[in-house]
C-alpha cells in the first residue's frame, strides 16, 4: 500500500517557475518508479516525467525537455517536479503516480502505474 500526494501548484503568469512535490508513504520498495502526469480540461491525462529511485534514471516529454527537472529526496521520500519556463500549454492537474519498474524504459500508460495522489492545479496565464 502506497499513498502519494502531490502539493505546490498555483496561478502564475507564462515564464514564471513552480516546484510541484510528491510526497509518498507506505510500502515504496513495490513501486521504485514516480512519473508525473497531467490533465487540461476535457483532455486524457498524459505523462510528464518520470523517475527511477534504483537508478536515477529520468525521462521527460518533447514538449517539457529543458525545461522541467525532476528530482528526488529520498531520505523523506520525496519527488520533485521543477517547472521553468511555464506556458500556458502547461496549464492542467499534475498528479504523480508510483509504479513497478518496467525496464530500461518508462511507461507513459496510466494503467502501468498503481498509485496515484489527489493531484495539484497549475494555472498558467499569457
Amino acid at each position: 500500500q502506497v499513498q502519494l500526494e502531490e502539493s505546490g501548484g498555483g496561478l502564475v503568469q507564462a515564464g514564471d517557475s513552480l516546484r510541484l512535490s510528491c510526497a509518498a508513504s507506505g510500502r515504496l520498495f513495490t513501486v521504485p518508479v514516480t512519473a508525473w502526469f497531467s490533465q487540461a480540461p476535457g483532455k486524457e491525462r498524459k505523462f510528464v516525467a518520470a523517475t527511477n529511485s534504483l537508478n536515477g534514471y529520468t525521462d521527460y516529454i518533447d514538449s517539457v525537455k529543458g525545461r522541467f527537472t525532476v528530482s528526488r529526496d529520498n531520505v523523506n521520500n520525496l519527488v520533485y517536479l521543477r517547472m521553468d519556463n511555464l506556458k500556458p500549454a502547461d496549464t492542467a492537474v499534475y498528479y504523480c503516480a508510483a509504479g513497478p519498474d518496467t525496464g530500461l524504459s518508462f511507461s507513459q500508460r496510466t494503467e502501468e502505474y498503481d498509485y496515484w495522489g489527489q493531484g495539484t492545479r497549475v494555472t498558467v496565464s499569457s
